[in-house]
């Protein structure tokens, strides 16, 4: 459907987002920027503060100081004096390669090479940025693709948010990742741990080493069934406990962390015995798996917005394919209620949506749900900036605003935290120093 018609059609957005780039890495490049805001969200205090002045050198934040301190000579001003000032969010998973659109995604695979995914990536990327995301996690994708979108962004060649990579997702024969699902016998083959398939402890470790000589940030296992691909069973265990373990085992010895994509509640609760980081969507989680996570200091990785996109789409007939449709119904509208059970338990969350399920740059719609469910609208704050880094590890770097700290800034009109809706409307956007949006 794509491979003649993707490039020359991407073609201008991928020139726009250059001038873009051009036009912004200007502004504050040499000398200060002083941001002028008219409240600023301290999410390590968990407060919102009146008027305050930050400071900006390079890629870094040199001060924070109250009140609307006047620029000295040479320094470039940045008015945000009628905005509330955050700093900037991060989505622990997403889909930067592609964007699901119904039926007729499952073409892709057979149609789009990964220069084309990379390009789709670039102009995903730069939205999520300008939707006010600047670090996301991006949990599976086409390895060549993704990591040529990563870097290219931390090359500073194009805009986007910093990205930690898992490149594709580690799966059992016929499990949620398994690629070649869908397809006819004669090009099923039978993928290995190059391509992500794992059956048996050996090939657990092979596969997260490729991932390490590849060059991905993270691992990402599939451990039950899942919505999307073309297999029945959404929720059925798709590892053993020993391969699960084997892989975080050699993730541990390569300084990567797990995620795990799990709906049902056993090939989760075996996810976290193994020891991985994230439990990705969590649909079934029970009570034990509750006091699991718990124990073992599992974070949960939501994306309600995943589930209610994929609960919506499967009333639409013909929008996916049959197998998937009953899944979709299914799965979908449970996951905004078990957030609020897993909220009220104490299980520790941090934000993540799944957009390229959902569509990019809606990623703050995650908030609504997330204060809908039951937590309080700076908690959700919280989950998207000090959780997040901390869950990543960059907190000496980035997650709040602070001296010393990358210049990762964004505005919105009014209170977020009476409005949480707010979040879903950003009017400024400031990446390691770089402004990507501004009002007017």
């Amino acid at each position: 459907m794509c491979r003649n018609t993707c490039l020359p059609r991407l073609a201008p957005l991928y020139a726009a987002a250059v001038c873009l780039l051009g036009a912004t890495s200007a502004l504050g490049a040499d000398g200060r920027t002083v941001i002028h805001a008219g409240s600023l969200v301290d999410v390590e205090a968990g407060e919102v503060l009146g008027r305050h002045t930050i400071v900006v050198e390079g890629e870094t934040i040199t001060a924070v100081q109250e009140g609307l301190a006047d620029p000295e000579n040479g320094d470039t001003l940045i008015d945000l004096s009628g905005h509330t000032v955050l700093p900037g969010l991060m989505d622990m998973h997403v889909h930067l390669t592609s964007q699901q659109a119904g039926a007729a995604s499952y073409l892709d695979r057979f149609q789009e090479n990964p220069a084309d995914l990379a390009i789709k990536g670039l102009i995903y990327a730069e939205r999520t940025l300008l939707a006010g995301f600047t670090t996301v996690r991006d949990v599976g994708g086409e390895t060549t693709a993704i990591l040529a979108v990563r870097n290219a962004i931390a090359r500073g060649d194009m805009p986007g948010p910093r990205i930690f990579a898992a490149t594709i997702s580690l799966a059992s024969t016929g499990g949620h990742g398994d690629r070649t699902n869908g397809m006819r016998a004669d090009l099923t083959g039978d993928p290995g741990p190059k391509e992500g398939i794992v059956n048996g402890v050996a090939d657990a470790r092979k596969a997260v080493r490729q991932r390490y000589k590849e060059g991905a940030d993270l691992i990402k296992i599939t451990a039950t069934g899942g919505v999307l691909s073309l297999a029945k069973s959404g929720q059925n265990p798709q590892f053993t406990e020993e391969e699960m373990r084997a892989i975080v085992e050699a993730a541990n010895d390569y300084g990567f962390m797990v995620a795990a994509h799990a709906h049902g509640a056993e090939g989760m609760k075996r996810a976290i015995r193994a020891g991985v980081t994230t439990i990705e969507h969590g649909t079934y989680m029970d009570e034990e798996a509750f006091e699991l996570m718990k124990e073992h200091g599992t974070w949960f990785i939501p994306t309600i917005s995943a589930g209610n996109f994929v609960a919506e789409k499967a009333a639409v007939p013909g929008y996916f394919p049959e197998i998937i449709r009953p899944k979709a119904a299914a799965i979908g509208p449970v996951i905004q209620e078990t957030f609020a059970k897993a909220h009220r338990a104490g299980v520790p969350i941090a934000f993540g949506t799944d957009c390229g399920v959902c569509p990019h740059g809606s990623n703050a719609q995650e908030f609504l749900y997330m204060v809908e469910g039951g937590m309080a609208p700076m908690t959700a704050i919280q989950s998207a900036t000090v959780v997040t880094a901390k869950l990543l590890d960059i907190w000496e770097e980035t997650g709040s605003i602070r001296a010393g700290k990358a210049a990762d800034l964004i505005a919105v009109e009014g209170d977020p935290i009476a409005d949480v809706t707010k979040l879903q409307d950003v009017r400024f956007v400031m990446r390691v120093g770089q402004v990507h949006k501004a009002p007017g």
